[in-house]
């Protein structure tokens, strides 16, 4: 049980020593992630879609 409490000390410890974002810096980063996975998807699709009407195409 004493370990348990010098864990959960030193944990505490070190989260006091992190050097957290702030709310602006956050809603950045989250917009950046939004808006990279969004190109992603449309170009995936994309690609999706083109090899659907490629494979109807010359397959069937």
């Amino acid at each position: 049980m004493n370990r348990a409490f010098a864990f959960l000390k030193e944990a505490k410890a070190e989260l006091i020593k992190v050097s957290w974002p702030t709310k602006e810096q956050m809603l950045r980063n989250t917009l950046i992630v939004l808006g990279i996975s969004a190109a992603t998807a449309i170009f995936l699709g994309s690609l999706d879609y083109l090899f659907s009407l490629l494979a109807e195409r010359f397959l069937f």
